[in-house]
């Protein structure tokens, strides 16, 4: 089968990282019989420096022709940029929430999973974190307080700022179906996460999330205030399997979790729209202080890139090998610099290019 990525490389860390997750595919393609073509697709910083803006109208376009996308890692330091001294909707991240936007991605996915071998970079105790944990942050990614009317004025000679939070009955019970939909896949469990004692948003969400959940008999559903999620996450993250919940509480509880697996370097992240199309990404950043010394650890977007696999081109077994593929390099001792062991554990470092050809040569 053939199958039309678009690539975006993106700025930093980026274009090392996404070149490993091509290797692998490649790799993939070569064992079970598939092509996949790449398009490649401007966005970020390299799109502000090649065109005066994040995101053109053509690379819109050429991510639409797409099956799917696959993308590095967006933007700069924020100190020294240039890019940050343009107007907000200029600058690299304007992009991304503009494609996620045309490209209809409400449904971002977030898994937080901690391997046997890196049970030692976790920052939880050995009591908390006992057998590991798995869970799926789902996460509405095109409503909420990102993309609501903003505004900035001067009332009664002193600055007013307002941001507006907005979701209708359509949006939540989209992405309460899909919530429910992966928990069906996993562990049958549905941790719905809002504000409902205060926020009027966070009541309808949770109304709408009751009516889903009809429709589900076989999964087990609860609603948690994101307050008590930000605190159980870290006493007990083994109690959930996947967490629902809004975009700016989604955006917060998944750098959580991500810290507690100990390395955001090793969490692959898609978001989803209502067909298969879906766009792939590590949930790490730019890292643009170690971009070029080939030390950024590949397995997110290599991970990432098993995500695009599984749910928008139905390919699990490939999937799965990679994932499996990923796991026998970490039995085998190797490790980028930033999931080196404390411990004085016997392991091997290994750069950005090597890691990707330790997993390809386990595929």
């Amino acid at each position: 089968m053939t199958f039309n990525v678009g690539v975006i490389r993106g700025d930093g860390i980026g274009p090392e990282i996404v070149t490993e997750a091509v290797k692998v595919l490649d790799a993939i393609g070569a064992k079970y019989g598939h092509e996949f073509k790449y398009t490649e697709i401007l966005m970020g910083g390299c799109s502000i420096d090649a065109c005066g803006e994040p995101l053109t109208d053509d690379a819109i376009k050429a991510a639409l022709s797409s099956d799917a996308v696959l993308m590095g890692s967006i933007g700069g330091n924020t100190s020294t940029s240039p890019w940050y001294k343009l107007p907000a909707d200029k600058r690299p991240e304007a992009g991304l929430l503009k494609l996620r936007k045309s490209l209809n991605l409400f449904a971002n996915l977030r898994p937080a999973y901690l391997y046997e071998e890196l049970k030692e970079a976790c920052p939880l105790r050995d009591d908390i974190i006992g057998d590991g944990f798995d869970m799926m942050i789902m996460r509405e990614l095109t409503g909420g307080l990102y993309f609501g009317e903003r505004s900035t004025v001067e009332e009664d000679g002193q600055l007013v700022a307002r941001d507006s939070l907005t979701y209708s009955e359509g949006e939540i019970r989209r992405i309460a179906k899909r919530g429910f939909d992966i928990a069906m896949k996993r562990r049958k469990k549905v941790t719905s996460v809002d504000k409902a004692n205060v926020l009027d948003s966070s009541r309808l969400w949770r109304k709408i999330v009751e009516e889903v959940a009809k429709d589900y008999p076989e999964v087990e559903y609860e609603h948690m205030l994101v307050d008590n999620c930000a605190m159980q996450l870290v006493k007990n993250p083994r109690q959930f399997d996947v967490i629902l919940t809004e975009n700016m509480f989604g955006d917060i509880l998944s750098d959580e979790a991500s810290m507690v697996t100990g390395s955001i370097g090793m969490l692959s992240s898609a978001s989803l729209n209502d067909t298969k199309f879906g766009l792939y990404e590590p949930s790490g950043g730019s890292a643009p202080d170690i971009a070029g010394k080939g030390i950024a650890n590949p397995i997110a977007t290599i991970l990432s890139a098993a995500m695009m696999l599984r749910y928008s081109f139905d390919l699990d077994a490939e999937a799965n090998a990679i994932e499996k593929a990923v796991k026998l390099v970490l039995k085998d001792g190797y490790r980028t610099i930033d999931i080196m062991p404390r411990d004085g554990s016997t392991v091997k470092q290994v750069g950005t290019v090597e890691m990707g050809d330790l997993i390809v040569e386990r595929l």
